[in-house]
């Protein structure tokens, strides 16, 4: 058995040891160029799948930064629904670690008695 290649099925997205999960983004990105109107079905799709890769990318790069915890928790969160997506994957780490730095005290305005 290889331990650097442990496969674990998470819902609909399969994640290798600590890598990025593959996410099927199509179907939902066909969802949401249907419900729009302002542009064609093609353009909306095709700019709706441009905006996955470039967070899928982004998510690449960044992807160990982000605590196993919250990388779960994001990644479990897009998959609640039907529609996985990298966009959602990345604003939802973003806002994690965001929201945990703002609850870590600052040492500006204390006294240094």
């Amino acid at each position: 058995m290889f331990p650097s290649v442990s496969l674990l099925a998470l819902g609909g997205a399969l994640l290798v040891a600590d890598g990025l999960p593959a996410l099927n983004v199509e179907p939902g990105c066909r969802a949401a160029a249907k419900m729009g109107d302002s542009l064609s079905l093609d353009t909306s799709l095709r700019q709706c799948l441009a905006d996955e890769k470039t967070a899928r990318d982004e998510l690449e790069k960044e992807w160990t930064q982000f605590s196993a915890a919250l990388r779960e928790r994001c990644v479990a969160t897009t998959e609640t629904g039907g529609n996985p997506s990298y966009v959602e994957v990345l604003v939802c780490l973003q806002m994690g670690r965001d929201a945990a730095r703002m609850d870590k005290p600052s040492d500006r305005g204390r006294s240094r008695d």
